[in-house]
């Protein structure tokens, strides 16, 4: 009886972790979609998420770093911060921008930012503060991981076959565990 009763823990242990994970994975794979189709127009939450596309910032991040920044008040922004913005002039335009604030000043009433990659010999063109799309305020170690994963050759596979695994074993098991019980109460 108690052999039984650890088996039908490690089972729901087992199946709570797999839908974890598969949530989880879908989840980041849905919302990296949402933002790419959107052109990053819709936050979740007032938050974004973003990979670093060039080696702009090196070292604070790396190409492949999928950074989350968060919508705030662009009178708190102070200089030092990280702030993405939507690029729209020269070779920025239609380009989400992640670079560190230089400085801060008023151009024709506006509130105007100077930014710039850490790698970067020139300052970007002025972001004014309707182009903001936050401050970064946090590197997802694993996000990056998988992303950088997911971006080379092989990677979607390495990343799609275990989902579709895992939904699959979770899909069979249940439906073995459906039919088990369906021919139990058909004998008794």
């Amino acid at each position: 009886m108690n052999k039984l009763k650890d088996n039908k823990i490690y089972k729901i242990t087992k199946t709570v972790l797999n839908i974890l994970v598969a949530a989880f994975l879908v989840l980041f794979l849905l919302v990296v979609c949402l933002q790419r189709f959107s052109g990053n127009k819709i936050s979740i939450l007032n938050y974004r998420m973003f990979t670093v596309a060039s080696g702009s910032m090196v070292p604070k991040y790396e190409v492949g770093d999928v950074l989350i920044s968060k919508e705030i008040d662009t009178n708190k922004i102070k200089v030092g911060e990280t702030i993405s913005y939507l690029g729209n002039k020269g070779d920025f335009k239609n380009k989400v921008i992640t670079h560190e604030v230089i400085a801060i000043e008023e151009i024709d009433g506006k509130k105007a930012f100077h930014t710039k990659g850490l790698a970067n010999i020139i300052e970007d063109p002025i972001v004014y503060e309707d182009q903001i799309y936050g401050v970064v305020i946090h590197r997802c170690i694993i996000l990056s991981a998988i992303y950088k994963l997911i971006a080379t050759e092989y990677g979607m596979l390495i990343i799609v076959i275990p989902i579709l695994y895992i939904i699959g074993s979770e899909l069979l098991s249940f439906l073995l565990d459906k039919e088990e019980k369906k021919r139990s109460t058909q004998k008794n």
